[in-house]
């Protein structure tokens, strides 16, 4: 069987994305997430994101993590899968589409870059500390679509963020799911400079949609900037994170950013 994908691209976040529409892939995605992502070996990606049917909206989005595991969603990935649908006339530029975190509103710019409209946050959790190794950090965490544990560093291009993500991701504190860690420096300027851990990737990727999101929200909440906030990612690729903070909290959070489509190809699927 053969199956068109794209490779596509969001500020670094690299995705294999295929129409399932018609329910071609009817084997366990989580383990043909896990052969396709595997990097050096297969087309190599950061997660497997799958455009199903819906009955009420353009489509649905199912995402899987490189190491085969389910999400309720990714930002990057929703605004490349955004893109994507828009190019295949599954959708027109502005689009409603589904994702197991909810609904979601998407518009693909003239300049391909995609704005994303995300569900209000949840889970915060300001000001909290985890001691490891003797050193106290303060982390604040929060849900935006998928957990975030947020730490501010002095400086965030020395960090070792594999080493100190990877011992956080895992924490007793946050199991038995996880969290996706967020190393941030606020910029002079008042950009927020982003390093990510993710979950399920485990690894730091060049960017991180929903971990933008977050270090921007809890930026917001202590002062330190203000909507509409720009994340400087590991790849170099700037992401906005818009938001309307309130006493009651955040809400109309969307993200905006590049989302490319790196090239097209053709997979070869055995039929078992």
């Amino acid at each position: 069987m053969e199956l068109e994908f794209a490779k596509m691209s969001g500020a670094g976040n690299d995705f294999i994305v295929i129409d399932n529409r018609r329910g071609a892939i009817g084997r366990d995605v989580r383990e043909l997430a896990k052969q396709l992502c595997r990097r050096r070996m297969s087309i190599g990606a950061d997660g497997l994101i799958l455009v199903g049917e819906s009955r009420d909206h353009a489509f649905r989005m199912r995402y899987f993590n490189a190491d085969g595991s389910e999400a309720d969603m990714c930002g990057n990935g929703g605004r490349c899968v955004a893109r994507f649908a828009s190019e295949l006339g599954v959708a027109g530029q502005e689009m409603e589409f589904e994702s197991r975190m909810g609904l979601h509103q998407a518009e693909v710019q003239e300049d391909g870059n995609v704005k994303l409209g995300l569900p209000d946050p949840r889970a915060v959790l300001m000001n909290t500390t985890l001691t490891i190794d003797g050193e106290h950090l303060t982390l604040h965490r929060v849900n935006t679509g998928v957990p975030h544990a947020v730490i501010e560093v002095d400086d965030v291009e020395a960090y070792p963020v594999v080493e100190m993500g990877r011992v956080i991701r895992y924490h007793s504190r946050f199991a038995p799911e996880g969290t996706n860690v967020d190393f941030i420096t606020v910029k002079p300027d008042g950009t927020l400079r982003l390093r990510t851990y993710e979950r399920g990737v485990e690894d730091e990727t060049l960017a991180c949609g929903t971990g933008a999101v977050a270090t921007a929200l809890m930026m917001a909440a202590l002062g330190r900037t203000r909507s509409p906030a720009v994340v400087m990612t590991q790849g170099g690729e700037p992401l906005v994170v818009d938001f309307y903070m309130s006493d009651h909290g955040f809400c109309d959070v969307s993200l905006l950013g590049d989302a490319r489509i790196v090239y097209w190809g053709k997979l070869q699927l055995s039929e078992d």
